[in-house]
């Protein structure tokens, strides 16, 4: 059931309740209360309101309704919260309208903020007081938009125990999704959308259009983007669920006539903007791009502070900035429509002129000002018990003559060393660190994630047992460690989450514990391993960077460098954007490049006083 149908039937539940007692002076104002909107809807209702002579219920049904009619502000939100709050106070009996109450103001936290613990709160205390399909799924909505992916799942898998419901089944899909379980999202997006009658039936089409998408099958992405059309043809999800795949396909033009109906019917829909501006990039329309990022800013910040348009906002911005610095953008071909294989992608070669040619005088000169800055880099490709990689030889090579002529003053470089020498490299880094303003280390080669802490693979390493992995890989704890010494920029490069033969070979040593996990139920090893790199903590002014977000792995570039290498070489170098930016350029560049397949993440943050700059202007 849709928040819109089940204030609909609490307020037919509600006004048949009251049918044998409501005065004409009641009725007058609530009919002028419910059929009012905005503004006038809350005048409305605050009028009816004063009538001192109002029961209980009477003055608990007009609270709910002007709740709905405050606008979506964070005032707008508090005055609704708090109208919301009343009623539930007033409500006489803990039954079906009680609970709708308690989720309409869990959707007022979430629509102002979706961490506010307050809506995960209501939709705890609906689950004890009724638990079934209705509560489970409400609270695992909460728990999606709270990004607690796990949680979400269990409690979708929770609700689909009592009732096999295509909301729930759908829900559920979207945030596999989310986890990268693509071929389990499949099927369940499949039974949603076989049942009928389905009325969000193009949200489950969109939602497995992105499956397919990002298992890297453009035309079975396209083919369902169709689908969520014909079904919901004037839905901006819908068209911008198919501009997307159009985009990355590289047919621009059908591309922006997708975002511009999208927007014909949602004005105010900033993905179908935000993703308009990266079309038009593409393009080569930079004029059109950037209006559409401008445009798009100020329609994020009126939906105040949101993990999705935090991120799209951060997107507009760094765009915005790459544009001001007049740096030409590097082009991204276009993604292949079907993969041949799981674990790479086409690539192109680089092209960035800071390869072989040193900054420009003047931003030299304005780059001297970020201080001593010194950088370790180490490729490991020759593995001795799991093949050679394709790409790391290279990306090293091509980070290093980048950083040189940058103007780092120490490049130390190592390529295809054991252990013990890698180590001996950090320590003796660790000395240039400690007398650095900035001190950076880049790695590419293999990675893997054991029992919560994540590793570098040296090329000596055979690791037959996870116990083994202390004593033949390198901690990233150590390689931190190797560069706090530096005065303010504390930076780690990570494109090292690859597709990992040693995951699958390692025998796992530890007892078998009954855990949380991600799906329902189960049991996994102490001593777990992750699909690529595990999420990372850091503190001060540090970052850490992957190459794909913890539990993703990267793919390999087909080409001479992996697709991360080439983003970061071709934006390392823009004058005047600050670092986070050009993180975020480099993370918008990877997504471009391999249909979404891959989404490069950024840990930790650096202090608001002082701007850092690979180039200055």
């Amino acid at each position: 059931m849709t928040a819109s149908e089940c204030r609909a039937f609490l307020l037919t539940a509600l006004l048949a309740l009251l049918s044998t007692e409501a005065s004409a002076q009641f009725v007058r104002g609530e009919k002028a209360c419910r059929e009012t909107r905005g503004q006038e809807k809350v005048r409305a209702c605050s009028d009816a309101l004063d009538n001192p002579g109002l029961s209980r219920i009477k003055r608990a049904i007009l609270l709910s309704l002007r709740a709905d009619a405050y606008p979506a502000s964070n005032e707008g939100c508090a005055a609704a919260a708090e109208d919301l709050t009343q009623a539930l106070d007033l409500w006489p009996n803990r039954d079906f309208n009680y609970l709708q109450l308690l989720t309409n103001r869990s959707s007022v936290y979430l629509k102002c903020d979706p961490l506010d613990p307050r809506a995960l709160a209501d939709a705890d205390r609906k689950v004890a007081l009724a638990p079934g399909w209705v509560t489970y799924q409400q609270r695992g909505i909460v728990y999606f938009n709270r990004a607690e992916y796990g949680k979400a799942i269990q409690d979708f898998r929770k609700s689909l125990s009592f009732k096999v419901d295509s909301n729930t089944l759908a829900n559920l899909g979207d945030t596999l999704n989310r986890t990268q379980q693509y071929a389990d999202a499949i099927p369940l997006l499949t039974k949603a959308i076989s049942i009928r009658p389905y009325p969000n039936v193009h949200k489950a089409y969109a939602s497995r259009s992105e499956a397919w998408r990002l298992r890297g099958d453009l035309d079975a992405a396209l083919q369902d983007a169709n689908a969520a059309i014909k079904a919901a043809p004037s839905n901006a999800l819908a068209h911008v669920t198919r501009g997307d795949t159009l985009r990355f396909r590289g047919e621009l033009d059908a591309a922006i006539a997708d975002y511009n109906t999208a927007l014909t019917n949602e004005p105010n829909y900033s993905p179908a903007l935000l993703n308009r501006g990266l079309a038009y990039e593409k393009m080569g329309d930079l004029q059109k791009a950037r209006a559409d990022f401008q445009d798009a800013v100020l329609k994020l910040d009126s939906l105040g502070a949101s993990d999705v348009s935090g991120r799209a906002k951060e997107t507009a911005r760094a765009r915005l900035a790459a544009y001001d610095s007049g740096a030409p953008q590097p082009v991204i071909l276009p993604a292949p429509t079907k993969v041949t294989t799981e674990t790479s992608v086409p690539t192109p070669a680089i092209v960035a002129p800071i390869l072989t040619t040193p900054l420009a005088p003047a931003n030299a000169q304005a780059t001297i000002k970020q201080g001593r800055r010194v950088a370790l880099v180490i490729g490991n490709a020759a593995y001795q018990k799991a093949g050679e990689l394709r790409n790391p030889r290279r990306d090293a090579a091509a980070v290093a003559s980048s950083l040189r002529n940058l103007g780092f003053e120490v490049v130390m470089v190592t390529i295809d060393e054991p252990r013990e020498k890698v180590i001996a490299r950090l320590r003796a880094f660790s000395a240039d660190a400690d007398q650095a303003d900035w001190a950076m280390v880049y790695y590419s080669g293999h990675g893997i994630e054991v029992n919560g802490q994540n590793y570098i693979i040296p090329v000596d390493a055979t690791l037959k047992t996870d116990r083994d992995v202390q004593f033949e890989a390198v901690p990233v704890d150590q390689i931190m460690a190797s560069i706090d010494g530096a005065r303010k920029l504390k930076l780690i490069i990570l494109d090292a989450c690859r597709n990992n033969p040693f995951a699958a070979k390692i025998q796992k040593t530890g007892t078998r514990d009954t855990v949380a996990m991600d799906t329902e139920g189960g049991s996994i090893d102490t001593r777990s391993i992750g699909r690529g790199l595990g999420e990372v903590k850091v503190k001060g002014a540090s970052l850490v960077v992957f190459a794909a977000k913890h539990g993703q792995t990267a793919l390999d570039g087909e080409g001479e460098n992996s697709p991360f290498t080439i983003a970061l070489v071709q934006r390392i170098a823009t004058p005047g954007v600050e670092i986070n930016k050009i993180f975020r350029l480099v993370r918008d560049d990877v997504m471009e490049a391999t249909a979404g397949r891959q989404e490069p993440y950024t840990y930790g943050s650096l202090p608001g006083r002082e701007d850092f700059f690979f180039a200055a202007k």
